[in-house]
């Protein structure tokens, strides 16, 4: 059994010490899926971002503990290997490093030396079959000219690879079709299906119908302000988040998000 505990976690943009993170509070356990919810601007992603270490963040206080080891002292390689896995809302582009050699890297970096080759095409071969990917995409370089749902698929392709202890998905179903939000959440479900435990940031309600969570948290101000069972995500779906002091239409129109090519 794994165990993830936020303990009164503040961060501040790095860049301006603007604060965002104020008093964050959620322990994530193997096997559960906590879903945090809540309004654009509420600091969901620099929680997540800050776990995995990104420099545009700076932690002022609190702790992040992995199975008793407090991740904010290691290097963002170490965090990875420990066993933290971040999906990331905007997969990166690295042009000139094909996906079969990325894959093949990380797996080496987290399983201390390098998979034999015969049963790692297999595996490679099972996993993207599973998510419905064409065997050439392994040879396509990572993220370059990936459609959003491609982009997806191969953050949960890592996922279903690396086999992390507790996984980080921010807003995965950003950028998503109907058909591959169900093939991402279905590769997502036979990951948990492992024990891994999952934290699911996102801001609508639609992917929480193919990944059940057990737990539902309202994040709004930089800190969750409520927390409840999976009926919490069809309260927020018919009131929103207005009794937190959220002008939904407002806030939305102030909120300038990268944008993502729909799937293709």
């Amino acid at each position: 059994m794994s165990e993830l505990i936020i303990r009164d976690l503040h961060v501040n943009v790095t860049a301006d010490e603007t604060p965002i993170l104020k008093g964050v509070n959620l322990t994530v356990r193997s096997g559960e899926t906590h879903a945090i919810m809540g309004p654009n601007g509420s600091g969901k992603s620099t929680l997540a971002y800050s776990i995995a270490g990104h420099p545009k963040y700076t932690v002022t206080s609190g702790e992040v503990l992995l199975d008793g080891q407090n991740v904010l002292e290691m290097a963002v390689d170490a965090r990875a290997r420990a066993g933290l896995f971040l999906a990331m809302q905007y997969p990166v582009e690295v042009p000139g490093v094909s996906v079969s050699n990325f894959l093949r890297t990380a797996a080496t970096a987290i399983r201390g030396e390098a998979p034999k080759l015969r049963t790692w095409v297999k595996e490679v071969n099972v996993a993207m079959t599973e998510l419905e990917m064409d065997k050439a995409f392994a040879e396509r370089n990572v993220n370059e000219g990936f459609s959003g749902g491609e982009k997806k698929r191969h953050e949960i392709l890592q996922m279903s690879l690396l086999k992390p202890k507790i996984a980080i998905l921010d807003e995965t179903d950003s950028g998503l079709d109907v058909d591959a939000l169900r093939v991402v959440s279905e590769g997502v479900n036979r990951v948990r299906a492992t024990g891994v435990g999952t934290l699911l940031i996102t801001h609508y309600t639609r992917i929480l119908r193919y990944i059940k969570p057990d737990f539902v948290h309202v994040f709004f101000d930089g800190r969750i302000v409520e927390s409840g069972g999976s009926e919490l995500a069809d309260v927020l779906e018919e009131s929103g988040y207005t009794r937190f002091g959220v002008d939904e239409a407002a806030h939305t129109e102030a909120v300038t998000v990268p944008a993502v090519p729909a799937d293709r």
